[in-house]
């Protein structure tokens, strides 16, 4: 697993750091949208975006608006598209 990583005596130490900076956002942004409907309605929905490592460069990514969309997915998916990134 990941822990032969870790435990490589050349370089375990730039793994775990490589890792961890990897593994956090730098920063998290949340916000509401409020607006009225054809009825009249106010309506409110939130948005968020997610953005990890800028060392490379600018942020890539979007926002997300869904009501079934919350911090813990977006980590998630933002994760995900470091490897897809990386690897295109």
């Amino acid at each position: 697993g990941i822990e032969s990583l870790f435990n490589d005596a050349e370089k375990g130490d730039f793994y775990k750091r490589a890792f961890v900076t990897m593994a956090e956002p730098e920063r998290i942004i949340a916000f509401r949208v409020q607006w009225m409907d054809d009825q009249g309605n106010l309506q409110m929905n939130r948005g968020w975006r997610v953005e990890f490592n800028s060392a490379l460069g600018p942020y890539k990514g979007g926002l997300r608006f869904h009501p079934t969309v919350d911090d813990g997915l977006l980590k998630f998916l933002g994760f995900e598209q470091i490897f897809k990134n990386a690897l295109t």
